[in-house]
């Protein structure tokens, strides 16, 4: 049961994390589609930095600098769907699902190519960083749990910087009738590049927390498993509101860890049931919930919909 519950909170950290950030950039009326791609990315970057810090670092500048590192690599990353979306109104669909298969493609080739520049001999596509994992580790106390704290504490400042700051409440309006925005001195396009920036902070942070939950070494060419798509899926069941995206990502997360955990209950073992059901169970229910819930969601009303200054 404690393991069940470690994973449990492990996972909604991820998918609360990357949901938020996906919230910020739907309300201010860009679709982030790529959110799996851009979780690669700042995996990409928080792996790195573990990888070539050197030993004897201080525990917490290991974790402040990944921690950094994989925000900065996701805001960068986000920035081709903002000045494709926002500078070019390409299709924001198109465009994410590009950057998905864009972001586990270059993050393979460019960690095999650093591997056979280190040693001619190594094609792997594995980052390995044992040292530096075991200082988050020894930073955070007990497993992962400042990760779960900087999760709860983004949540708490998403619900406040949304409701309760005027930049929120702008960038909520760019998100549900940019016209109006504009007519009373909004920027929408600014906003609509900071709500894509946040999305990218946060999907970074979410790719990094991801690959240091179990493994030292994780395989780029895998990404990481459809969590991308798990978070939209959390995104859209929480209605786009931070408090009910929190609770969605429990749900998610405990679902997602009982594919981890289920041989060790009894009541589930007994069911004999194979381990790919328990893998596909929160796919399952995503599938599930964007059946049931996508029609009458409460979607900001001009997101996918490129901001045209002469329309009324």
């Amino acid at each position: 049961m404690i393991l069940l519950v470690q994973y449990m909170l492990i996972f909604t950290a991820v998918l609360m994390l990357v949901a938020l950030g996906g919230c910020f950039s739907e309300h201010s009326g860009v679709i982030n589609i790529g959110l799996e791609g851009i979780m690669v990315i700042g995996a990409l970057g928080g792996a790195l930095v573990m990888k070539f810090l050197p030993p004897e670092t201080a525990p917490f500048f290991v974790v402040l600098l990944t921690t950094l590192a994989s925000m900065l690599a996701g805001m960068l990353y986000s920035l081709l769907l903002a000045v494709a979306a926002v500078n070019f109104s390409a299709d924001q669909t198109l465009v994410g699902t590009a950057m998905n298969l864009l972001g586990a493609a270059a993050a393979t080739v460019f960690v095999k190519a650093m591997n056979t520049a280190m040693d001619p001999g190594n094609v792997s596509s594995e980052i390995v960083y044992v040292h530096a994992r075991k200082a988050l580790l020894i930073a955070q106390g007990t497993e992962f749990s400042w990760f779960m704290i900087l999760a709860l504490l983004l949540l708490i400042a998403s619900y406040v910087i949304l409701y309760k700051t005027k930049f929120g409440l702008r960038l909520m309006a760019c998100g549900e009738h940019p016209q109006a925005a504009d007519s009373v001195g909004i920027n929408v396009r600014k906003m609509r590049y900071a709500g894509v920036m946040i999305s990218g902070l946060m999907g970074g942070l979410g790719g990094l927390v991801y690959i240091t939950a179990g493994v030292s070494a994780w395989k780029f060419e895998n990404g990481v498993a459809g969590f991308g798509f798990l978070a939209l899926a959390v995104m859209i069941f929480g209605g786009w509101k931070p408090h009910r995206i929190a609770l969605a990502a429990l749900l998610f997360g405990l679902f997602r860890s009982l594919s981890n955990v289920y041989t060790g209950f009894d009541f589930l073992r007994n069911l004999n049931l194979p381990s790919t059901v328990y893998n596909m169970m929160p796919y399952i229910i995503s599938l599930a919930v964007l059946f049931l819930f996508s029609k009458n969601s409460a979607a900001p009303k001009a997101e996918g919909i490129p901001y045209d200054k002469g329309m009324r």
